[in-house]
């Protein structure tokens, strides 16, 4: 969601189409493609494309297909790699045709575009049911969404290394938090390791944990997190988005003060201003 951000931000000030290169999902097994789901402007990369792009020095194939898009014969062809975690002010002014190769975890590359970007990452699918019902109980209470992340954090050991997992004394302060600063909070619980995150979470306010849509439908977990009015997100794109998508003008978002285990990551700019890490 970062990456589409941040390229769609770009397509849009020139006027441009943004490509998807989804061919990493081949070998992805955490989780399939999902931005299908949403409403945005979704053109997927063919093989030629992103090998024109990534490998710009094959002369003869780059000017078939420079002919076949219709790319002027002087336009330069420009593989960015993301050199640094923070904000990188320069791709902001780059042209309209380059690949964008990294995370991009800062709302600062597409904040002049928030509208667009709210309004593309919505669910195509009218929200039903269960789903529904909840979404309704979310607007009628004191809302708190509250996700917990572990999955490959906790199995992988590689993944353990670098990003590690959102103690249970971080949801601790949190609620405290929380609980001392909203009357009557209503805690909803999302996880990919919902038994968990029931065995081990202490909460004396009203909660329900969120656990009937399944990685399939992560889509409708996102929506609902982004239906409550507060959120406490875990070191996980996931919650970030579920907050940042929220449009209630005076939530409150508690994010950890640590993004990662590793220390050698500079998030400054990861966090909006706006919200409050703990």
């Amino acid at each position: 969601m970062f990456q589409y951000a941040a390229g769609r931000r770009l397509a849009a000030i020139h006027n441009t189409v943004l490509k998807l290169d989804i061919s990493d999902f081949k070998n992805y097994t955490l989780h399939d493609y999902g931005l299908s789901a949403f409403n945005i402007q979704e053109a997927i990369a063919t093989q030629e494309e992103i090998q024109l792009f990534k490998e710009p020095d094959t002369r003869s194939l780059q000017k078939k297909i420079k002919k076949l898009l219709g790319f002027p014969n002087k336009l330069g062809i420009t593989h960015i790699r993301e050199s640094q975690y923070h904000f990188d002010p320069a791709i902001l002014t780059m042209h309209d045709s380059v690949y964008l190769d990294g995370y991009w975890q800062s709302e600062k590359y597409f904040s002049d575009i928030s509208g667009i970007i709210r309004n593309e990452f919505t669910v195509t699918l009218p929200q039903t049911g269960k789903n529904l019902a909840l979404a309704q109980q979310m607007a009628s209470c004191e809302s708190i969404s509250l996700h917990v992340r572990r999955g490959d954090y906790v199995t992988d050991e590689k993944t353990n290394t670098i990003h590690g997992t959102c103690d249970l004394d971080y949801y601790a302060r949190c609620i405290e938090h929380l609980s001392h600063t909203i009357h009557h909070p209503y805690f909803f619980i999302f996880s990919d390791d919902p038994d968990w995150a029931e065995k081990n979470l202490r909460i004396t306010h009203p909660v329900t944990f969120i656990n009937h849509n399944g990685p399939k439908k992560n889509y409708e977990d996102l929506r609902l997190m982004s239906q409550c009015k507060h959120h406490i997100i875990a070191n996980s794109s996931f919650s970030w988005w579920g907050a940042w998508l929220n449009r209630y003008p005076d939530k409150l978002v508690l994010s950890p003060e640590r993004w990662f285990k590793e220390k050698d990551f500079n998030t400054k700019d990861l966090i909006p201003a706006t919200w409050q890490r703990l």
